[in-house]
This record gives C-alpha cells, structure tokens and sequence, in this order.
C-alpha cells in the first residue's frame, strides 16, 4: 500500500443508519488533515436500518461512492491487495463494530501496511456503556464525544485491564450553524415564536406516554395559538434508523384533533434549528445541537428523570422542566459548566478546536511506517461464551475468518433475490410498527 500523503486520503466509512452515515462521513470531514484531498467511499451495512433513499438525501452528505453491502462483502473488499485506504471509519451498532474488527485482523493478517481503524458515537452515552465500549475496543481511535465521555471511557478500559490509549476526546461533528439571535428582531422579521419538540424513536417506549407527550404539545399550541409548534419526525412510517420506533407519532396524531398552529416536519435538524426558538426532547442529541446554538432547550421530566428514558444524562444541566412549567413561560438557563464537559462550545472557538487532538494522533499514525495489528480486548479467550455468536451473525468464525458455507460476494444479487430482500425487510417493518404492538395490548387484556 502506498505511503498516505498530506494531499491525498482516501476514507472508507461503514454506516448501518442513516445517522450513523451522517456521524461517520462527517467524522471522516473533521479528521482529514489540512489541505487534504479525501476520497470518500461510502458502505451502508445491509439490515433493518438500512437507510432509504429519502433518508440519505435528508441527511445531505456526499460520498464519491455509495452502495449497500452485507459485512462479509466489506470484508473481502477490504481485504484485497489492490484495495487501498488510509482510514476506515466503523459508524456500527457495537456489535457489528466488534464483528468488523475481528474480520479486519483476519483480513489483514501479515499485511506489512493496513489502514487506520476509526469508530465511535453517534450522539449521547446513556446506556449500555461497558457493553458498547469494549465492543469497540481494538480500533486505533475510538472517539468521545465529550471530556465527559473521554474519561468515562478511559476508566471502562483501564477497569477490565484493556489498552485506553485509543480513547481520543473530540466533539460531534455535526454542530454548527448560527448562533441564536432573539436579541436581534431584524432576524426573523415577521416569524412567529416557534417551538419545536424533537421525537425520538424508541423513548419514550409505551403508547401512553407517547400519547402523553403528543397531548401535551397539541395542548401547548390550542394555548399559544401565537406560536408555531412543531413536532419534528425522524422518518417517515416504514422507514427505520438507529433506534426501531413501534408507535409513530405520525399514527398518533391521526386520532388527535391538533389546531392549525401545529404541524409534523421532517428534514435536516440544523434547518429546523434555524427558525427554533425553544427546543424540547426527551433526551435526543438534539438537545446539544440546540444548545451549542445558544437556543433555549428543555429536556422533559414529566415521565420522571430515568435512566431508560435517557433523560438522567442532563442532570446538572440546567434544562430539566415540565410541560407544566413551560405552559406558564418558563425559560431555562443551561449550566455553563456542564454545557463544557458535554463538548457544547455554547460560546467562543473551542468546538472549531475539538478536532485537533485526533487529527494530529491520526496524522502521526499514518505516518507510521507500521501499525500494529488489531486487537480488540474480547477474543475466544477473553470471552468465550460472548464473542462466538456476535461473530456468527455476520457469518464469521472465532478466529474472523468467513464460516463454512458464508454467502459468496463474487457476484450481484439477482433480481429475484433483490425482491425477496426488499419484501422481506418490509415484512419486518410492517411486524415492529403493526403486528408486535397489536399482540403486546392482546397480552395485556
């Protein structure tokens, strides 16, 4: 493989969602050193979140290339001599990351030069933090989102005895856009105050509280008939991202009567930023982009502040309210500190700065002459009775090499096969969001 250079890179990124796509191709952006040319090739992981075309033109990156894969297609691709990248970037469901990384070492056994391995976060840590983290143990850089993250991270790894030294402290890459400016009545001359609730997929989980939430917004427009309120849909009914939603809002709001000052928007979430004036959520990453933006942001504690809603995240933040609260004009004040530790430069040049740090490690590595081999903490020795079948769902044996009787990669899928594929993950659409809800009240009868 050839020597990378300053003024050439070229980037593979692996994506199994529409906003793990948009995490790792705009990830990929902020690393590339200065003046680099980057050759950027897409791979969306085929599965139940494969992203629609909609979804991709939403999100609104560009890729030199873009094509559905399965993991062992990447795999081999990957493998061959003549394929030559500089980083790879694994935007993957922790499982699939750790699968991938077992796959890379096979592929790469006794290559004198291979490419630098790159994952992370999507958005907000809440949840399943060891089990996610050492899932992506093993990568040359594993990125945290935040200060916070990054020791959080470093103290997951040293606990069980692994290497911390990839844990590398960045910022999303996806804030940005223009500061808040209510102060300033010439921009937005004419626009009503505008609230927008930012939906997530899968919190809260339950009809009623979905129900809830969705009451409690009509309710605030019929009482602000001055305000524009907004609910702002991640997809549309069919269609799935990170997270499977089994009640779409958009279902819910069919049996609601809602005034005319309320609507559903979709789109890119900086777009709808721009005309925001107060942001609520749950606990959607959405909020740090509301913040980062200086625009008021609440995260509800109407269903109680739980780790399952995600909400316990924003404790010390400043931004924790009610429906009630906010119905009577409460306006939250954000914690600067906190805002600080969670990588949201609220103010000054810090996040122009956040990426540095990585982009000087990455530099330094691919300047090396060679990179270690990977080697991810869990292994059949490590975890026996874990890893086998988190390799097994992509077809890999426990050493990551293809099992016996892995589906070839040699040729396209006919168009019998493209039909059955298409009809069987509409099948499984239609079996989250129709069938499970309808046998889940049966049972509850």
């Amino acid at each position: 493989m050839p020597a990378s250079t300053s003024k050439s890179l070229r980037v593979a990124v692996l994506a199994d969602s529409d906003t793990r796509w948009k995490w790792g191709s705009l990830t990929a952006s902020r690393l590339s050193p200065a003046g680099s040319d980057i050759r950027l090739d897409g791979f969306l992981l085929r599965g139940r979140a494969t992203p629609t075309a909609r979804q991709l033109e939403e999100v609104g990156v560009r890729a030199d290339s873009l094509r559905e894969v399965t993991a062992l297609e990447f795999l081999r691709e990957l493998g061959e001599e003549d394929r030559v990248y500089d980083v790879v970037v694994l935007a993957l469901v922790g499982g699939a990351v750790q699968a991938v990384l077992h796959g890379l070492s096979h592929a790469w056994d006794g290559r004198a030069k291979r490419p630098l391995v790159v994952t992370g976060y999507v958005g907000v840590v809440y949840e399943k933090l060891a089990d996610g983290l050492l899932l992506r143990h093993g990568a040359d850089l594993v990125l945290a989102n935040s200060r916070q993250d990054a020791d959080r991270f470093r103290a997951v790894y040293e606990g069980v005895g692994a290497d911390a030294g990839s844990v590398t402290e960045v910022a999303l890459p996806f804030l940005g856009g223009a500061a808040y400016a209510e102060h300033d009545p010439a921009a937005k001359p004419g626009r009503p105050h505008t609230v927008v609730f930012a939906a997530q997929p899968s919190v809260p989980e339950s009809r009623k509280d979905r129900t809830y939430l969705l009451d409690r917004l009509i309710g605030h427009a019929r009482l602000h008939p001055d305000r524009e309120v907004l609910l702002k849909l991640r997809s549309k009914p069919g269609e799935h991202t990170t997270h499977i939603e089994e009640l779409p809002y958009q279902k819910l709001v069919q049996k609601a009567d809602p005034p005319a000052n309320f609507r559903l928007v979709y789109g890119h979430m900086g777009e709808v930023l721009d005309r925001t004036d107060l942001l609520v959520t749950i606990s959607s990453t959405a909020a740090l982009e509301s913040l980062h933006r200086r625009i008021p942001t609440v995260v509800l504690s109407d269903l109680g502040v739980r780790e399952a809603l995600g909400n316990h995240h924003f404790v010390g933040s400043g931004c924790l309210a009610s429906w009630d609260q906010l119905d009577a004009g409460h306006r939250p004040v954000p914690d600067a500190d906190w805002v600080a530790r969670q990588g949201v430069a609220a103010g000054g040049d810090a996040y122009e700065t956040a990426f540095d740090a990585a982009r000087t490690r990455l530099t330094e590595l691919l300047a090396a002459d060679r990179l270690p081999p990977l080697a991810p903490y869990y292994t059949p020795v490590t975890a026996p009775g874990y890893l086998p079948g988190i390799l097994a769902r992509h077809h890999l044996g426990p050493d990551g090499g293809p099992l016996p009787g892995a589906p070839a990669a040699d040729r396209e899928p006919s168009p019998v096969r493209q039909f059955v594929r298409r009809a069987a993950r509409g099948a499984y659409r239609h079996g989250v969001q129709r069938v499970a809800p309808v046998i889940r009240r049966m049972g509850d009868l």
